[in-house]
C-alpha cells in the first residue's frame, strides 16, 4: 500500500468515526494553494476542520504531535479559503480538531488548536 492509499484508508476510518459521533462529512481532502484540510465536518451548528494523523507505533511520537505550528497555520489559512468560497462569514462557529490514529486506536481531540 503506498502512502496515498494508506492516508486514504485512515481518513476513511476517521470519517466513519465522526459520522458515528453524529457529525456530517461535508468535504474530504479540501485543497487550495495554502494547503489541505483532511476533513471538513458539520457538528451541530459548528463547522469542523479536522486533520487526520496516523502512526503504527509511538517510536516517532504520537500522531497528534505532527500537527505543529506550521501545519496549524496552513490549515487555518485553508479554512479561510473554505469560508470565502462558501460565502460564510469568519464569525461562523468553527473549530480545529485533530483525529489521531495510533495503530487502530482513534483519539478525537476537539479544539486541538486555535484559529479563527
Amino acid at each position: 500500500m503506498n502512502k496515498r492509499e494508506k492516508g486514504s484508508r485512515y481518513e476513511d476510518l476517521a470519517a466513519s468515526f465522526c459520522t458515528e459521533k453524529g457529525m456530517t462529512v461535508l468535504e474530504r481532502n479540501y485543497r487550495r494553494k495554502t494547503g489541505e484540510i483532511d476533513l471538513v465536518l458539520k457538528d451541530g451548528e459548528t463547522l469542523v476542520f479536522a486533520e487526520v494523523k496516523f502512526r503504527v507505533r509511538i517510536r516517532n511520537g504520537f500522531p497528534e504531535e505532527a500537527v505543529n505550528y506550521g501545519k496549524q497555520q496552513r490549515i487555518y489559512r485553508t479554512a479561510q479559503w473554505y469560508l470565502n468560497e462558501h460565502g460564510l462569514p469568519e464569525s461562523t462557529p468553527s473549530r480545529f480538531d485533530v483525529i489521531s490514529i495510533l495503530d487502530e486506536k482513534i483519539t478525537h481531540i476537539e479544539n486541538a488548536f486555535g484559529g479563527m
